[in-house]
């Protein structure tokens, strides 16, 4: 079982955009989405649910893409 990790990486506008057109074309193809987050390979699986979470507090506003899934047998 893999450790549990919760780390936020920063990306310049192009390098983000890159990753965002990747994304869009994996989903679109129905194929799975690989992406290395600080050292570490991540395989999102064609199964995996998208969804976008709004957050406003304290004079700040923060919009959140999220992917998310099961591993198997979890």
């Amino acid at each position: 079982m893999k450790p549990e990790r919760d780390l936020e990486k920063t990306y310049s506008n192009k390098e983000f955009v890159e990753k965002l057109r990747r994304l869009a074309d994996c989903i679109e193809a129905n194929e799975q989405f690989e992406i290395q987050i600080a050292g570490e390979r991540i395989y999102v699986p064609v199964r995996a649910a998208y969804s976008i979470e709004h957050e406003r507090e304290d004079g700040e506003e923060e919009i959140e893409f999220q992917i998310k899934w099961d591993h198997p047998g979890s």
